[in-house]
């Protein structure tokens, strides 16, 4: 749980970062980097969600 939020918040630095660097920049390499990092950000929450459910699931049957 604890490797996740460090993963999930270090995901989500990362991607203000490149959102801040693109605005200082006005290069758009940046902001297709940020959106990037954010998509694998949003699909590493909706995994480990996926993950929380079928073991609540699990625990049912």
């Amino acid at each position: 749980m604890l490797v996740f939020r460090l993963v999930f918040g270090l995901l989500l630095v990362a991607s203000v970062l490149c959102f801040a660097m693109y605005i200082g920049t006005n290069q758009v390499a940046w902001r297709q980097r940020g959106i990037l990092v954010l998509k694998w950000t949003l699909l590493a929450a909706l995994g480990f969600f996926a993950v929380l459910i079928l073991e609540r699931l699990a625990l049912l049957l």
